[in-house]
């Protein structure tokens, strides 16, 4: 199993905060069955800066580590960029990461909204030949009371991945059931941990895969995990035509 976003680099951001923390998610994500982990530091989120020569410096360190300590896991770069109206320039000067080289660009919103400009943004990434993955759209509040937002930039080209935690409930009722309504209206396409500690903010890939075989079956199991395969390796990932969710069955907000 493959995780594309986790906090696992130790003291850059609000993840690991010791080796000795990143030893223990790599411990966790060996257990779960996961055997490659993409480490997704914030670029710039508070007091936060990570760039990407320092990611990739960080990440040789921390696989030499757990190679050391004989962990079967496999670390790749890759960085969790907050939307900015930067983003551009920041680009042009080879400052972001994508997803361990890819053309796949990690693009978060803010919790609570979704910035005017996102839409363009999102169109402007695809024409510097990258595809913004959109993190955790599903704990976003302006989606979920707005639910046709993300499906016009998905149906724009921009792809979304789910928080495992989510699917089984872990950030409320209201988060876990647009989880499903992504699924169920084919507009989202990774499922990984955000893992940020073994505690609080834990793996639980094999629980929210367990969840998602139970409800929606093996089908989206298979291609939620090969498109993360399929990302790593800087392949065209599975997409299916996104539709909208029914507005009299979602979350009781209509």
């Amino acid at each position: 199993m493959i995780d594309i976003h986790t906090h696992i680099l130790p003291g850059i951001d609000d993840g690991a905060k010791t080796e000795e923390d990143s030893i223990a998610m790599a411990k966790q994500a060996a257990s779960q069955g996961i055997s490659t982990i993409v480490a997704t530091p914030h670029h710039r989120n508070g007091s936060y800066f990570n760039d990407k020569s320092s990611i990739i410096h960080n990440v040789d360190i921390l696989n030499q580590l757990i190679s050391d300590h004989q962990i079967p896991v496999e670390v790749l770069p890759g960085q969790e960029t907050r939307i900015n109206g930067d983003m551009m320039m920041e680009i042009d000067s080879d400052d972001l990461l994508p997803i361990n080289y890819s053309k796949y660009l990690f693009v978060e919103f803010p919790s609570a909204s979704v910035p005017r400009y996102a839409k363009q943004m999102l169109f402007d990434i695809q024409l510097k030949g990258y595809t913004p993955v959109i993190v955790h759209p599903e704990r976003n509040q302006e989606l979920i009371e707005h639910p046709d937002k993300l499906y016009n930039f998905v149906k724009n080209g921009a792809l979304t991945q789910l928080t495992a935690a989510s699917l089984i409930g872990k950030f409320g009722k209201d988060v876990q059931k647009y989880a499903h309504q992504l699924i169920e209206c084919n507009q989202t396409h990774f499922i990984a941990s955000d893992a940020h500690n073994i505690k609080s903010r834990k793996f639980v890939m094999a629980e929210a895969f367990d969840h998602v075989h139970s409800k929606f079956g093996n089908d989206y199991v298979y291609m939620l995990q090969e498109n993360a395969q399929l990302l790593v390796d800087n392949h065209n990932v599975n997409r299916m035509e996104p539709t909208q969710p029914k507005k009299k069955k979602f979350l009781g907000l209509f």
